[in-house]
């Protein structure tokens, strides 16, 4: 990776300095831990090569190149659980990822299938940000305004199962970053003066309806499930055609203006390259806004000498730095920090519960009870009904 001392940014190496503006429970308190040793490399390997066909191991993008390394396939968490619902005949579907991508897998494979999660306190900051308790005290409180019968209700992959069975229930879908679009104008055909329940990623939601649809930001609300009422007045229910959850990842969040401004100050042929799940400041500064395929596909699509300025999580930023050294790639934050949750999946996890498997032992299973599956199947498949666009996150 180039180094960032190109941009004179402040950069703050884990362990090194503390970023007071950055967000509570984000800041990394020391390096990660070393590389694992060959012993433990060689362990993965013959634990995995006793397994054969009946594992398949799963590996998303933000993950460890030391897991990585491992995946029998690497993508988004959509992509990866169509890709293990294609893999029929493998009895183990290890997913190296977080908790919601996992329950997804359970859903579309076959119920003979066990999804395994190497680590269950891989969990998502986003998709913990909307419970299903939540969710519907809120679909409570726009049933009483007496909108509820206008609402459809639309969650982001980055939930949990039950989020998406509730969108199931009520007539709602689920999108990707790459087919949220697609999804909203579904959505707003589907009954007349239509609004969108759009969960949980507000800066999702806020960045495809203005953007992509035309809204504009006084036609989106936050609806804060921490306030009476979700923090919105009556009036304001009434007027929107985006009610946007409070939620928002917890990584793409970081990512700021001023950073943007002043690497374009310093370095005026930069690129800059993020995910949509950043803020609407960032997303309307950057060159190119896409899901975390798109930023791969654009990186390899560029010419060598490119300067790309990424915001995304940093695991992938330095791998497509190390496939791409034709190109000078830099991270769009002044202070370096993985995804935490993504990074409990590490090597140790990964061979104790493929050891364990090939000793007979079922570990930390991922299993989604039926009638939650039934209804996030429906919504998911109302996804898979969109027109023209892929379903990639």
């Amino acid at each position: 990776m180039a180094p960032m001392s190109t941009v004179d940014l402040p950069l703050l190496p884990l362990g090194r300095g503390t970023d007071l503006n950055a967000e509570r429970g984000v800041e990394c308190p020391g390096d990660l831990p070393v590389p694992s040793d060959p012993d433990l490399v060689a362990r993965a390997r013959a634990a995995k090569e006793a397994l054969g066909d009946r594992v398949f191991v799963l590996g998303h993008h933000y993950q460890r190149d030391e897991v990585i390394r491992f995946a029998d396939v690497t993508g988004d968490s959509f992509k990866l659980a169509r890709d293990a619902a294609a893999r029929p005949g493998a009895e183990y579907i290890v997913f190296c990822g977080v908790h919601f991508m996992a329950e997804s897998a359970d859903i579309l494979t076959s119920p003979d299938q066990i999804v395994v999660l190497p680590d269950l306190a891989a969990g998502c900051s986003m998709a913990d940000m909307a419970r299903l308790v939540q969710v519907e005290d809120c679909w409570d409180a726009l049933a009483a305004a007496g909108i509820a019968e206008s609402v459809v209700p639309i969650t982001y992959m980055n939930s949990s199962a039950d989020i998406k069975a509730f969108c199931g229930r009520h007539g709602g879908a689920v999108c990707t970053s790459s087919n949220a679009d697609v999804a909203l104008e579904w959505a707003f055909g589907q009954v007349p003066h239509a609004k969108v329940l759009f969960l949980p990623d507000q800066h999702l939601g806020r960045n495809t309806a203005v953007l992509k649809l035309g809204l504009t930001l006084d036609e989106c609300v936050v609806w804060d499930p921490r306030r009476l009422g979700g923090g919105v007045a009556p009036e304001e229910l009434a007027a929107a055609r985006m009610i946007l959850w409070k939620g928002h990842c917890s990584v793409h969040g970081r990512f700021s203006p001023d950073v943007v401004d002043e690497l374009r100050r310093k370095r005026p042929e930069v690129r800059v390259l993020v995910h949509p799940e950043c803020t609407h400041d960032v997303v309307t500064r950057a060159d190119l806004v896409g899901s975390t395929e798109f930023i791969i596909a654009a990186v390899a699509a560029a010419p060598a000498g490119s300067v790309w300025a990424i915001g995304t999580e940093l695991n992938l930023v330095q791998r497509l730095a190390r496939e791409h050294p034709e190109q000078e790639i830099l991270f769009l934050d002044r202070s370096v920090c993985y995804c935490s949750t993504m990074n409990r999946i590490d090597l140790p996890h990964l061979v104790w519960a493929l050891e364990s498997l090939g000793d007979g032992v079922v570990v930390n299973r991922v299993s989604v009870d039926p009638d939650t599956e039934h209804h996030a199947r429906i919504a998911l498949q109302r996804m898979l009904d969109l027109p023209g666009r892929s379903h990639r996150d």
